[in-house]
């Protein structure tokens, strides 16, 4: 198969992106088991893409269950260098509504259940972790996604637990701490793709104002509400971003993994070695 240097994972209204021609669709078997689904591979203009159904065709797997580490993994396999996340968020900001985009550039792992690294073995690698977010392919995601809607360039995503959303209390507390938008699903996705030296970026697509006000409190009925919308102008910005990301990696993703395996060669067991191996050969 063609290497796929461009793969998005997204949930419900972005496994079948408008004009664009489905050309195959894989099942890749990883060392974590099956991804979320199968991989749908897309022609767009001159370039093919991959789209990764993040919770299941049917949403069918809840945030703490997702495979994320069978997701990344599989996406490496197939050459995957850059990974557009696509986040249903609320808002914990004033100044960001229901509707507008986020590209946050920094978060808060409000999580507790889920494996969150590569490395649980017999390797251990200490990645920095500083900026989460692909600043290359950020600002990449800004660009195309202003002609759509309104963005905001840069805040910071709190991911918590889920699948229940925040209470008031916790909302609020969230404000206190610098966040700006909230959501389920970029942890450990976002950490396994800088272990994997993919480049990851979200378009985070604001549904509801979280918890933090009196009377207004997030509930799946008033995601839904804003859901059409926001896939309608998310798949219009895929279409945009496509093409912008044709050149080759200029950033320190491709990297991340350089001198940061300390575990010495003749302690490592091989199994883990060769389950690893697409991620660690370079190094290892």
């Amino acid at each position: 198969m063609k290497t796929i240097n461009l793969a998005f994972i997204g949930g419900t209204g972005f496994y079948d992106i408008q004009s664009l021609k489905l050309i195959d669709q894989v099942s890749v078997e990883t060392p974590f088991g099956p991804p979320s689904g199968s991989i749908s591979i897309v022609e767009a203009g001159d370039q093919t893409v991959a789209f990764l159904p993040r919770h299941g065709i049917g949403h069918n797997i809840n945030p703490s269950n997702l495979p994320a580490r069978a997701n990344i993994y599989a996406l490496k396999t197939l050459g995957t260098e850059r990974l557009v996340s696509i986040n249903a968020v609320g808002s914990l900001s004033e100044n960001i509504i229901p509707k507008d985009a986020v590209i946050p550039n920094q978060l808060i792992d409000r999580t507790y259940m889920r494996v969150n690294t590569f490395f649980d073995k017999s390797i251990v690698a200490y990645v920095s972790f500083a900026k989460p977010f692909c600043d290359e392919l950020s600002t990449s995601l800004v660009e195309a996604s202003k002609l759509h809607m309104k963005v905001h360039d840069g805040g910071t995503m709190i991911v918590i637990e889920g699948p229940a959303f925040s209470t008031s209390a916790e909302s609020r507390l969230y404000q206190k701490w610098g966040g700006d938008i909230i959501g389920m699903t970029v942890l450990p996705e976002a950490k396994l793709a800088r272990e994997a030296e993919i480049c990851y970026a979200s378009l985070a697509l604001v549904t509801d104002n979280d918890s933090w006000e009196e009377n207004d409190h997030v509930s799946q009925e008033k995601v839904a509400a804003h859901l059409e919308s926001n896939v309608i102008n998310g798949q219009a910005i895929i279409k945009t971003l496509i093409p912008k990301l044709t050149t080759l990696r200029n950033c320190e993703c491709q990297n991340a993994l350089a001198n940061t395996i300390i575990t010495k060669t003749d302690s490592i067991d091989p199994s883990d070695y060769k389950r690893l191996k697409s991620i660690i050969s370079k190094y290892v």
